[in-house]
C-alpha cells in the first residue's frame, strides 16, 4: 500500500472571537513553518495563503504580522512576506536545549504526575498517529506540540513550558515529507505512546530513554533533507 502524500491543510470555519480566529490561523501557519511545508528565503502572499489554508485574507495578514513579531517570517513591501532562514547551528542548540529541559522534566513526571492526568493526554498522542497515517503534516506538527506542551504543563513550570513552545516553534522538521513519502512517519508518532506508556509505570529510567531517542530522533528530522542535499 504506497503511503499518504503530504495534504494541503485546510482550517474548517470557526465560531469565537475574531481574535481566537485569527491565533487559530497563526498557530497553522507556524505548524506550517515548522513543518517545511512554508519554505525559508521564499516569500508568500496573504491571499495565496488563504486560498491555501481555506480561510479569507484578513485573519492570514493579521496572522502574519503576529510571526513577522515573532521573528519568525518578514515583511516585503507590496509582495507579503518572507520566511526567515534558520541556520543548521541554530537548530542544533534549539534541539539540545529542548534536551535539557525536556527529558529530565518529562522523566520525572513519571513519579510526580497523576496517571490520569497522563492517560488524558492519550487522545492527543493518538491524533499525532492519525494525521501521521493522513500525511498531514500541519495537524501532526500541531497535535505534537499540544501533546508535549500538555506533559510539560504538568509539572507545573508555566515559564519552563513558555521557553520549549517558543523553541518548537523556532525549529523546522525539514524531512517529514520525506518520512511521510518514505511510510515512515507512523513510527515516529507511535513514540508518543510509548512514551505515555513508559510514564505509566512510574519509572522515570524507561522515561529517559525513550526521550532521548525521540528527541534524537527530532534532530534526525530536521536535518534529512539537508542531508540528502549535501550526499546529491
Amino acid at each position: 500500500m504506497a503511503a499518504a502524500k503530504p495534504t494541503a491543510p485546510v482550517l474548517p470555519v470557526l465560531g469565537g472571537t475574531r481574535s481566537s480566529y485569527r491565533e487559530r490561523v497563526a498557530d497553522a501557519l507556524r505548524a506550517a513553518l515548522v513543518a517545511g511545508e512554508l519554505r525559508p528565503g521564499q516569500v508568500y502572499s496573504a491571499p495565496a495563503l488563504a486560498t491555501r489554508f481555506g480561510v479569507s485574507a484578513t485573519p492570514v495578514r493579521e496572522a502574519m504580522l503576529d510571526l513577522a513579531k515573532e521573528g519568525l517570517v518578514d515583511t516585503v513591501p507590496n509582495k507579503g512576506f518572507r520566511v526567515t532562514e534558520v541556520s543548521e547551528r541554530q537548530l542544533d542548540e534549539y534541539t539540545r536545549v529542548r534536551a535539557l529541559i525536556e527529558i529530565p522534566t518529562t522523566a520525572e513526571l513519571a513519579v510526580t504526575a497523576d496517571p490520569a492526568a497522563l492517560e488524558a493526554l492519550r487522545p492527543a498522542a493518538l491524533e499525532i498517529v492519525t494525521a501521521a497515517e493522513a500525511g498531514d503534516l500541519v495537524a501532526y506538527v500541531a497535535a505534537d506540540l499540544r501533546f508535549h506542551l500538555g506533559l510539560l504543563q504538568l509539572a507545573g513550570n508555566h515559564h519552563l513550558v513558555r521557553v520549549v513552545r517558543d523553541l518548537r516553534e523556532r525549529s523546522r522538521l525539514y524531512g517529514l515529507t520525506a518520512l511521510v513519502e518514505q511510510g515512515r512517519l507512523r513510527d515516529s508518532a507511535e513514540e508518543h505512546l510509548e512514551i505515555l506508556d513508559a510514564l505509566l509505570t512510574g519509572d522515570p529510567e524507561p522515561v529517559r530513554a525513550v526521550m532521548t531517542r525521540h528527541l534524537g530522533h527530532v534532530r534526525g528530522i530536521w536535518a534529512a533533507e539537508r542531508n540528502s542535499e549535501a550526499a546529491g
